[in-house]
């Protein structure tokens, strides 16, 4: 019994220490400091053993700066202090290179974005801490420059506001023009095969998966996911989409979202640009509205609001920011102007209908004219072609937008505001949702990143595997005739086109005549038949038909004809091949896949499991017929959206 007292006593002892401490621990001064802050900042401690970053070096405690207060009043704090021309740089978000051994000076641009701005100048010019990524270098010196780039925002800048890094998807094994080379990034398959797999807890894993990748180089703004719908067949950016159904999209898109985002934004987040509203699939003809040919959106089928539902998934998700398309949604407003420049559709829509209360970021290049080699590439201002630079910002901070994409010209928010025509009200609006957005994800308290863990976490194995395994999970079987498939592994001499002959020989013994083969395998891509245009970026869109044609039709058919053939098509956009399908033993889809993926599935190594995320017309007279609008709505498709075999 006395042995039970003095356990009792004991214990009580316990708790009441316990719960001592931890009531010290609550009123003791929280110290959110990492050791990356600690190695790349001057820390500053309070008389009561706080330490902070005193980001306007003012020796003293400012409320934006303490990590304890809460993230409105952190946000009026910063706010009253900043100039006009400060909120105005934070309202613009431009393209930036990277020098190859990750330096911030300004030096000579290389490639294809030899075009896009030094970073720091941006900053010294314009007052801007927004920045887009595209071609980058090795992962150590990304994340040499990240570093470099927050030392000097913070040492440099009067107030030390933290700079966000944005990117396009830099994660897929693709073809398209629209992905980033990954870098040794892991390499998924393309949005559209994950639409294929129609699986939300592994699209889910995918953005966990490259959310910490993203996290490791600074990278805290996705500019996806892209939730179009692919209801134009023509449309060069299907690539980007789920495909062409609206509650599949929705299913991958609260998936995807979650997993960048989690529930709610922190600074494990990387928060999602969700693009693009009100959905940009519907292009007459499927012209891109890149370029001045672009003929405008149309809804035939009067189905505006089902390209809405997949933003309503993204908004229940709490996607962090919205980005509408270049379009005019022809009739469907009170006039034909661009997303981005409609107030029915900005403010209307998505502030008033849905309470969107996120930021919300033009696409690229609204403002002003490009140049690129001699050509002029006119601003994407269609609907207001004839209103100066000027006159288009104002109509677009109007219409109910915060940020400018691709653009770095924020004197023009300040000359509005002094010549009274935007109010600073109305400017402090915006930058608030952007300071919010900072401030969430903890870019003011941490910014910085372990350089030496960015080479350990980007390209990790089990991502690299988890990457590899969505590319061969995607694959839909679309013909098996006769079950010939699987093939034998080791049995046959094949004959390969658009394969590497030596990954090949890992299956069978390759020829080098098709005649001397048992089978051969080709790799094919959907048509694509680029519009005339002296814009060089254009040829890079995959516009037009999407059968194959003359010399090459005839050549495929030809070897259709001389040895039977299992053919891999990437589908891009959806293509017409009912010829081809015809003479073909064994037909297979796939989303980006490398070629071991491909033979993979044709060797029986893993068994295809995909479904179609749109139809495969059966014609370009059926396309042509189809409404722009509406869902799987041609004329006896070749194959139906949804539809997949296995073995």
């Amino acid at each position: 019994m006395k042995k039970h007292a003095s356990q009792l006593i004991l214990l009580s002892l316990v708790v009441i220490a316990f719960c001592f401490a931890f009531t010290a621990w609550q009123k003791a001064p929280q110290n959110y400091l990492s050791e990356n802050v600690l190695k790349n900042s001057s820390v500053i401690k309070t008389d009561d053993g706080f330490s902070y970053r005193d980001l306007n070096k003012n020796g003293k405690l400012d409320i934006y700066e303490d990590s304890r207060q809460p993230v409105e009043a952190r946000i009026n704090d910063i706010l009253s202090q900043m100039t006009l021309e400060e909120k105005a740089g934070l309202m613009f978000i431009n393209g930036a290179r990277i020098n190859d051994d990750g330096s911030i000076d300004d030096q000579p641009g290389k490639g294809l974005f030899a075009f896009a701005p030094n970073a720091l100048n941006l900053m010294k010019q314009y007052q801007m801490n927004h920045f887009n990524l595209w071609a980058t270098p090795s992962i150590a010196f990304l994340a040499k420059w990240y570093n470099s780039m927050q030392r000097f925002a913070e040492d440099s800048t009067r107030l030390g506001i933290p700079i966000t890094i944005a990117s396009d998807p830099r994660s897929h094994f693709s073809k398209n023009v629209f992905a980033l080379g990954a870098n040794t990034f892991s390499q998924w398959c393309e949005p559209l095969g994950f639409g294929a797999i129609d699986d939300p807890e592994f699209t889910k894993e995918f953005a966990n998966d490259v959310r910490q990748e993203y996290l490791a180089v600074g990278i805290r703004e996705a500019l996806h996911p892209q939730v179009d719908l692919a209801t134009e067949p023509r449309w060069p950016r299907i690539s980007g989409t789920f495909g062409e159904d609206a509650q599949l999209t929705s299913r991958m898109a609260t998936a995807y979202i979650l997993g960048f985002q989690g529930t709610a934004l922190g600074p494990n987040s990387v928060a999602c640009m969700t693009k693009h509203f009100s959905g940009g699939g519907p292009q007459k003809n499927g012209l891109d509205p890149h370029f001045p040919f672009q003929e405008g959106q149309v809804y035939p089928g009067k189905n505006f609001n089902y390209h809405l539902i997949p933003f309503e998934a993204a908004f229940n998700a709490n996607t962090a920011a919205i980005m509408p398309y270049y379009g005019v949604p022809m009739g469907q407003t009170s006039e034909d102007v661009g997303f981005s420049f409609n107030k029915d559709i900005i403010t209307g829509l998505l502030r008033d209908k849905y309470h969107f209360n996120g930021v919300v970021c033009t696409d690229w290049g609204l403002i002003t004219d490009g140049n690129m080699g001699g050509v002029v590439w006119p601003a994407r201002a269609w609907g207001v072609e004839n209103l100066t630079r000027e006159q288009r910002v104002e109509k677009i901070i109007d219409a109910g937008v915060d940020q400018f994409g691709g653009e770095n010209c924020p004197e023009l928010i300040v000359q509005l505001v002094k010549e009274g025509k935007v109010t600073e009200a109305r400017i402090n609006e915006s930058v608030k949702r952007l300071l919010r957005q900072k401030f969430e994800l903890g870019l003011f308290d941490d910014p910085f990143i372990n350089e030496a863990n960015a080479q350990k976490i980007v390209g990790k194995p089990e991502f690299v595997k988890a990457g590899e395994l969505s590319q061969r999970k995607a694959i839909t079987l679309l013909k098996n005739e006769n079950n010939i498939l699987p093939l034998k592994q080791n049995k046959l001499k094949i004959y390969v086109q658009h394969i590497d002959p030596k990954v090949a020989a890992e299956y069978g013994t390759v020829v080098d005549n098709p005649k001397d083969a048992d089978i051969a395998i080709i790799r094919l891509s959907t048509p694509f038949y680029p519009v005339p245009s002296p814009i060089a970026m254009s040829q890079m869109f995959h516009h037009g038909d999407l059968d194959f044609k003359g010399a090459q039709k005839d050549s495929i058919l030809q070897l259709l004809g001389t040895v039977p053939t299992i053919i891999d098509i990437y589908l891009d956009r959806p293509a017409v091949i009912p010829e081809i399908n015809a003479k073909a033993k064994g037909l297979l889809a796939d989303f980006g896949a490398n070629d071991a993926a491909v033979l993979d599935v044709v060797f029986g190594k893993f068994k295809p499991s995909g479904h179609l995320p749109f139809e495969l017309p059966s014609s370009m007279e059926a396309v042509r017929n189809q409404k722009s609008d509406v869902p799987y709505d041609s004329k006896d498709p070749l194959y139906k959206f949804g539809f997949g075999l296995s073995y």
